[in-house]
Order: structure tokens, then sequence, then C-alpha cells
């Protein structure tokens, strides 16, 4: 009896009958049953699908110096963007997550739709948090591994994580084909419900969408592009960046990096959590503003200062003393003494570490203290959480109670747009210009982001609130 009181208060506004009789809402609550299980596997697809894609993230940029060292941080940013360029041509076909998110938004009504997002976004952070664990713990396979001559496989540090990844996949593939459900149309057939008469209910519910606000689902998908853009720029540079700050070698930029995207995981799932319970209390619009300004003091902290300078990573010497000093002139005007250990037995064979010579920002650039990277990561670690499940929820309520399938699809394509070209544009900006000139523009983009809410302010409201003004 406690488990279908329970199956009662999570979905009460679904549960009217009009003939009110028991095997009605014995046949409600199984439904209901099967519903929740549907949604939940949508959760378990989003957790896996994060996975996959975050599980290799932060080995990139080591492996590929390992399999092509002339490779630079510019180049990096093409393979990255290559995921998110299939992603763009692989939608029109399967969708992607934009099928997830759109079967949410149709299997729930507007009480639950909050929440399910939240949860949806909570799986895919949880994934995040996952994916770069599971990546730190694969470092002990080391850098060589073990191989098999015979089919010609490697699995070691770079490969393995690719190979679970793939195996994660066929497992979920097997729970949607066993288990999935579809269930479509609820606030809709809630309102029918509610109202008693089909014909009481609006057209533009069923089929127009004229009376949607164009201008703002317009709006809400420049935000989307905006959100995807500056978090890509930040999880594509991060590995080369404390490579070069910190000269950390690629296996510990992957073990640090990792361990620091599991505690921004966390920290995320926290800030989904609090969002489900502050959206009682404050407009989705209010939410996604003050999440923008916490993004936007993310990345401003990364600007450098100070006159501490990166190590440089010299190349093209296989002996030297045990001590040496290197002066290298900048800015036409100061000298700045380098100071490099180096083993006798150095050769150009061995990982070099630092930063780069001919990054010539390198010489004259102060260096983002690990400290203002922590910060960084601890901010965008709470702004975007905030802005990616706020803006989710608010375009799902500005399309209303029909068939969202299409303008979701808007949504995904946007942020694949995002995630190809953010990855592009920071390694061609970073290795050319260097911080400053990355996270200075970013800060705009996010400003600009900022006066675009508070411009479109009023218009940023659900459909059904838009309609009964319009009534």
């Amino acid at each position: 009896m406690a488990e279908i009181q329970a199956e009662v208060d999570e979905s009460t506004p679904l549960l009217k009958s009009a003939s009110g009789s028991e095997d009605a809402l014995f046949e409600k609550l199984q439904e209901n049953r099967d519903r929740w299980r549907s949604i939940r596997i949508m959760y378990l697809t989003m957790f896996l699908s994060s996975i996959g894609f975050s599980i290799v993230m932060s080995s990139i940029w080591p492996f590929l110096l390992k399999v092509d060292k002339t490779a630079d941080a510019s180049f990096l940013g093409w393979v990255i963007a290559a995921y998110s360029l299939g992603q763009m041509v692989a939608s029109p076909l399967f969708g992607n997550v934009a099928v997830v998110r759109s079967y949410v938004a149709g299997a729930t009504s507007l009480q639950e739709r909050t929440a399910a997002m939240a949860n949806i976004s909570a799986s895919q952070a949880l994934g995040f948090i996952l994916g770069p664990a599971l990546q730190a713990a694969l470092t002990s396979i080391g850098q060589t591994g073990v191989s098999w001559k015979l089919i010609d496989l490697e699995l070691n540090m770079y490969t393995a994580p690719a190979f679970l990844g793939a195996l994660l996949g066929v497992v979920n593939i097997v729970l949607i084909i066993g288990l999935f459900r579809e269930h479509c149309g609820i606030e809709l057939d809630r309102m029918k419900d509610e109202i008693g008469n089909i014909q009481d209910v609006p057209e533009t519910f069923e089929n127009s969408s004229g009376s949607i606000d164009l201008i703002a689902v317009v709006t809400s998908n420049i935000l989307f592009f905006i959100i995807l853009f500056v978090f890509a720029i930040f999880e594509t540079i991060a590995t080369p960046l404390t490579m070069d700050m910190y000269a950390w070698t690629g296996k510990q930029a992957v073990l640090y990096n990792g361990i620091l995207l599991v505690g921004v995981g966390i920290e995320s799932i926290i800030v989904f959590m609090t969002t489900k319970l502050l959206s009682k209390r404050f407009e989705d619009r209010l939410l996604l503003l003050g999440g923008f300004v916490v993004l936007f003091f993310g990345f401003f902290v990364l600007l450098p200062w100070g006159d501490q300078y990166p190590q440089i990573q010299w190349t093209g010497i296989k002996n030297a003393s045990n001590y040496s000093s290197v002066e290298i002139k900048y800015n036409e005007a100061s000298i700045v003494t380098w100071n490099l250990f180096m083993q006798p037995s150095l050769s150009l064979s061995a990982e070099r570490t630092g930063c780069p010579v001919d990054q010539v920002w390198c010489q004259y650039t102060p260096i983002i203290h690990l400290t203002q990277y922590i910060l960084s990561a601890i901010l965008i670690g709470m702004g975007y959480p905030v802005c990616n499940v706020i803006s989710y929820t608010l375009y799902s309520k500005i399309l209303g109670p029909k068939p969202q399938g299409t303008y979701m699809g808007w949504l995904t394509a946007s942020g694949s747009g995002a995630r190809t070209l953010g990855p592009v544009f920071v390694s061609q900006i970073y290795t050319h210009y260097g911080p400053r000139w990355t996270f200075g523009p970013i800060c705009g983009i996010v400003l600009a982001a900022i006066i675009l809410i508070g411009v479109m302010y009023k218009r940023l409201i659900g459909f059904l609130i838009q309609y009964q003004r319009v009534q």
C-alpha cells in the first residue's frame, strides 16, 4: 500500500480519471510505473553516453603527442571537434541526446519536468565524474600496456578507455531494446482530462506552432550555444594548459585533471539537486541569469597576472651540463633568466615538459597559478550545471505541451555546433596568442549572453503563461 501511495504522490496530476473506478486507477498506476521506468532508462542512457565521451577527453592530448610528435595544440582542437562534427551529421539520422530530452519532455507533466530535466543533467554530470575517474584509474596500465600481435591490438592507458566506452554502449542498447517503452503527450492528455472536452483544448496545443514565441526559441538556442561553447573550451584546453603552465607530464596531466574533474562533477551533482529546490522558489530565467554570472567569474579568474612565468620546454638538446642558464629577450626591453635543470643523459626521446618554445607567448605571459585554475574549475562547475539544466527546462516550457522532437533537434544542432567551433577556436587562439587572448574574449561572450537575457527577460516564459496572458 505504501508503494502505491508513493506512486500516486510522484505524479498526482496524471492520475485523474473520469470514471474514478479502482480498475481505472490501477491501470493508471501500472502505466505510470512503465512510464517512469522508461524515463529512468533515459537517465541511464544519458549517464552512459557521458561516460563514453568524457572517459577519453583528458588523455586525447598526450595520446596525440604519442602518435604524432609534430602535433601542436591547434591540431588538438580539430581532433576534439571531430566528435561534435560527427554528432551534427548523425543527428538527422539518429537524434543523439535530443531524443532523450525530447522524450522526457513529452513523458512528464509541467510539474514533473524541472525535476526530470535536472535528473537528466545530473546523470550526465555523474557520467562526466566517472569518465575522468575511470581514465585516471586506467593510467595504472601504463603507456605500454599489453598487446596482441595476432590481431594487432594494443591495450594501454589510452586505448583501454575507448574499449570500455564501447562496451557500455552495447549494454545501453540491450537495455533500451529490452525495457524501454514510449510514452508521449502526457501534459496534453492531462489537460484534456482536466478540461473534460477535447474540443476545448486549443488547437495550437495539438499541431500548430504559430503561437510559439519563435524569438524566445531562437534566443534559447543562442544561449545554449554559448553555454556549450564556453564549456567545450574549458574541457578542451584543460590538459594542454596544465602541461604548459605547471610542466606536468602527460600521465600527470591525465591523473590530476581526472581527480579535479571528479571533484567538479560531484559539485555539479550537488548543484543540480540544489537547482531543483531553487526552481520552486525562483523563476527559471532568474536562475539562468545567475548561472551565467557565475560562469563569467569562472573564466575571469583565469586571466593571467603577476611576474612568474612558465617553464620553457627546450627542444633539440641531447646533452648539457647539470645546470645551465639561458637568457631570453622579450617585449624589446626586459631580460628573463630561465634556469633549466638538465640530466646529462637527456635525449630527444624523453618526454619534455613545460611550455613549448615555439609558443612565443610563453616568454612574456605570466603563469596561471594553480589556485586560479582550481578556483575557475569550482566556479564553472557551479555555473555550468545551472545554465545547462535551466536552459533545457525553460526551452521545453517555451515550446509547450506538444511534440518537441524537431525543436529539440534544433537545440542539439546548436550544441553540436558549439562543441565543434569551441575546440577549434580555443586551440587556434591559445596556440598563437596564449591564455589572455583566449579567456578575455570568452568573458566578453558570456557578458553578451547576460545582456541578451536582460533584453529578452520578459519573453523567456512558458508557453502556457504566454497563452494565458493572450487570453
